[in-house]
């Protein structure tokens, strides 16, 4: 900084590799700066042909807070220093004090609250508090009184303002204290720094001549991977330390992963992820949640087929075909009493389950109490299942247990929650607690823009700098009143700040290394972009970005190919084929389909929901027609008075699906109002009898014979029948029957193979606001809106050839993997993972086969 002594990183390491008699301390802004000068130090020790060393002492500024005040809790003499809150403890008192005021998210506001406080401080702007403002500045002025009263009566301090108590806390002070890399040294910082009595200096990365380049990519995909390539080749070349910044990095974490994955470059990412995003911790939440309360069943199933769970890798299968089981039996949420009801086959299963139930939960209890009862559910889990955890998931789960620890400190600040609120405590520590398994070192370092600030690589690439991403946009903190962020200069709270804190961002990349290269792409979905003018002086040219195959190309080169077609099944031996019509419509979409869903029994798991879904709003539809044809009987009973048949009918349908609670009364009302509407469209045909409702035949086309319902058979005027059935979807039209391969063949199996003359086939479509029949009639007139065929005799005949010459492939074994429209038939099908139509066809390709979209 202007006015203060200097030293060089050579001779900071020549002086630290005098040792501890040295008495230095280096304190740097953020961890990730202080590791990598660490690693710079061990470097230098071993350039000089050293087997051992003492270690340097260099930590972040607020370790080096934290350890004063650690020394003065444990030295003899003295006042003992004020508790200090950890940040949980801190978040769970803000929390507490926001609780109050009714919002909705109150551990969000907490968090926001915590940010606050330490900018408050950090600027010197805690006197600015009480100043007029709006209202979320007002608030928060007040949230503020309240956790500095609440401070103050338990003798409590905070991460905040621990920096103005450790000066007169620290004990052993170093004989030289060193500031490395601190671009922006706020004044609470610079007190702290220059307040002790003790050689102060100032130091840096030195600033290199590189060699810059500015370039530009059609797209951020493309760009990246560029980046990925050009890294393997500087590893490849014999670069030690490569750079990749990403500007906001915690949203495209994976993005980049993936990218430098399919380049084989080994990568270390600054930004960990949250500790409940890790799967072990996931399980380790829903268990814990399990136990306590009714969970959806989609999170139950991930219970049951966690590895992490008692007896895991013993029951694997019997657990599979549990899960199938239980998603034909239970509903969308479950609890843990019915899950242990319904379990058979899973021995092992059983007895954990049955030991977390029986695990007594404390009714209100402190913080330990209740980590004390999360660590014994898991325990009767059978946490972390039997299995030998890699390495990764070993530190995961030391890093719960240190989370457990944690939560267990709120005793201090909490002293009677529910488990809801207990729950909830737990799951935001691990939300808001970011982690990254310890692995070796990488050649290549992943960063975000703030935790580049000081590093030096062999090579760097700064991407992402477009006209949007930098400079940053200004963004003060909604709680600080703006006037004072924009006095105390804080970098993002205006725009001048922050365009002069990014440009010397800017100036200390292109200093950071020997080779630089900034970035950009020109387009994001539709937006036209441009590159920052921030690196408008850098020359453009394009880096030297090396052409490397993916380990997928490698892997597929290096295989050698044996092909088989296998697309004939045996021979149909029983012409008696589950699955009903059903059969014909899958054989028309796709041979391998019906072969898969027909003859081998491939299902997709079904899925339990909160609300009715397609098939239970079908079941609906057909018992409320079915009840009230049953009593109506045909159009000349649609001229009484049906207001208590229709409600009878309504509310018969909703017991058969058995819905409850006041979902129960909004369906019946939906299903009368429907109802209503639906007879006044009967009233206008003509004189019809109802004969038949909901009966089962068996039709057979070719060389199979099949199941079917025909919803409905009325007897019209002529003596003739007409075929009706139930729909409710989207787009529902006869168009569906029209061949070859018609899309929906089931009527057309009906009207060919009963044995009564048929007039009319249709289908009757009830939906709010689009009631009408579609189909074809003999004559005109029988039915609204459906159409008189040209000749009737030949539309049932050429129906009949197209069902048996289906009927007749399936017979033969035909399974080829065949959609009928590619994209929009495979769209609809829930086999893609068996067939794998997707290693021979594009979605883009084909999208052309399926302009209007996919069909409901």
């Amino acid at each position: 900084m202007p006015g203060d002594a200097r030293i060089e990183k050579k001779e900071l390491f020549a002086r630290l590799a005098e040792g501890h008699a040295a008495g230095i301390t280096v304190a740097t802004p953020n961890n990730r700066l202080a590791q990598s000068l660490r690693a710079e130090f061990d470097v230098f020790q071993i350039s000089k042909g050293l087997q051992s060393w003492e270690d340097a002492d260099i930590l972040p500024l607020d370790a080096f807070v934290a350890r004063s005040h650690e020394n003065a809790i444990y030295a003899d003499e003295g006042a003992k220093p004020p508790t200090l809150l950890t940040e949980a403890q801190a978040l769970a008192l803000w929390e507490s004090i926001v609780q109050p005021s009714g919002l909705l998210a109150v551990s969000e506001t907490a968090t926001e609250c915590a940010k606050a406080w330490r900018l408050a401080h950090q600027w010197r702007i805690e006197g600015a508090l009480q100043l007029a403002g709006n209202d979320d500045t007002q608030a928060f002025a007040r949230w503020a009184v309240e956790y500095r009263k609440r401070c103050a009566k338990e003798g409590w301090t905070d991460a905040a303002r621990l920096p103005d108590r450790a000066k007169s806390l620290l004990e052993k002070k170093p004989k030289l204290l060193v500031a490395y890399g601190f671009d922006v040294l706020p004044p609470q910082t610079a007190e702290f720094l220059r307040g002790f009595d003790i050689e102060l200096c100032f130091s840096g990365p030195g600033k290199r001549k590189a060699n810059l380049a500015r370039t530009l990519y059609p797209s951020a995909r493309a760009e990246l991977e560029a980046a990925a390539r050009w890294a393997r080749g500087r590893i490849e070349k014999g670069a030690k330390r490569v750079g990749l910044v990403v500007p906001r990095l915690e949203s495209r974490r994976r993005e980049v992963l993936r990218a430098l994955a399919r380049a084989g470059v080994p990568a270390d990412v600054s930004l960990g992820e949250p500790l409940a995003s890790y799967p072990i911790v996931d399980f380790a939440l829903s268990v814990i949640g399990f136990s306590l309360e009714e969970k959806t069943f989609e999170e139950v199933s991930r219970i049951i087929r966690s590895p992490f769970l008692g007896g895991a890798a013993e029951e694997l299968a019997a657990r599979a075909r549990l899960d199938a089981r239980l998603r034909r039996r239970v509903g969308y949420r479950v609890s843990l009493a019915k899950v242990i009801a319904e379990i058979k086959g899973c021995d092992a299963l059983r007895f954990h389950f049955e030991k977390v139930f029986s695990v007594q939960k404390p009714k209100t209890g402190a913080p330990q109490a209740w980590a004390q009862y999360f660590t014994a559910v898991l325990d009767a889990a059978g946490f972390p299942g039997g299995r030998a955890l890699d390495t990764a998931e070993y530190q995961t789960r030391l890093k719960l247990n240190e989370a457990l620890a944690d939560f267990a400190k709120l005793d201090l600040v909490l002293h009677k929650i529910d488990g809801e609120t207990a729950l909830r405590q737990l799951r935001n520590l691990c939300g808001a607690t970011l982690f990254q398994p310890e692995r070796q070192a990488a050649p290549v370092q992943v960063l975000g823009i703030l935790e580049s600030a000081g590093l030096e690589f062999d090579a760097l690439w700064v991407s992402g700098l477009t006209e949007e991403a930098w400079p940053l946009k200004p963004r003060p903190h909604p709680f600080l009143p703006l006037a004072a962020q924009r006095k105390a200069r804080i970098p993002q709270a205006s725009t001048e700040d922050s365009l002069a804190f990014d440009k010397r961002i800017t100036e200390s990349w292109a200093g950071a290394a020997g080779e630089v290269v900034f970035s950009a792409y020109e387009k994001e979905e539709d937006r036209e972009l441009l590159p920052s003018v921030l690196i408008a002086g850098a020359p453009e040219a394009k880096p030297d970005v090396p052409e490397v195959p993916t380990w997928r190309d490698l892997i597929f080169a290096s295989s050698r190919f044996e092909t088989l077609h296998d697309e004939k099944a045996p021979r149909v031996s029983n012409p008696v084929v589950p699955g009903g019509t059903r059969v014909l419509a899958d054989q028309s979409a796709c041979p391998f389909c019906a072969f898969a869903r027909h003859r081998l029994g491939a299902r997709e798991l079904e899925r339990p929901t909160a609300v009715l879904d397609t098939r239970g709003r079908g079941s609906l539809l057909h018992v409320l027609m079915a009840e009230i044809w049953k009593e109506v009987k045909g159009s000349e009973g649609l001229n009484a008075d049906l207001s208590v048949v229709i409600a009878r009918s309504a509310k018969k349908a909703v017991q058969e699906l058995k819905i409850e609670g006041r979902f129960a009364e909004l369906e019946i009302e939906r299903l009368a109002k429907l109802a209503r509407e639906w007879l006044e469209l009967e009233r206008l045909r003509e004189p019809f009898e109802v004969i038949q409702i909901e009966e089962k035949k068996e039709f057979r086309v070719g060389a199979l014979s099949l199941q079917g319902r025909i919803d409905r058979l009325d007897r019209l005027a002529d003596g003739s029948n007409a075929v009706i059935d139930y729909k409710s979807g989207e787009h529902v039209t006869a168009n569906e029957w029209e061949g070859p391969r018609p899309i929906e063949p089931q009527m057309t199996i009906y009207a060919t193979g009963i044995a009564e003359p048929v007039g009319a086939v249709a289908f009757a479509k009830l939906k709010a606001g689009d009631l009408r029949f579609s189909g074809f009639s003999r004559a005109k007139g029988v039915m609204p809106k459906v159409k008189e065929a040209e000749h009737w005799p030949s539309l049932l005949k050429g129906w009949k050839a197209e069902n048996e010459r289906l009927a007749g492939q399936f017979a033969a074994g035909d399974a080829r993997v065949d959609p009928k429209k590619l994209a929009s038939t495979c769209r609809r099908c829930d086999l893609q993972p068996l067939c794998r139509v997707h290693e021979r066809l594009s979605w883009d390709e084909t999208a052309a086969d399926d302009p209007a979209g996919e069909r409901e």
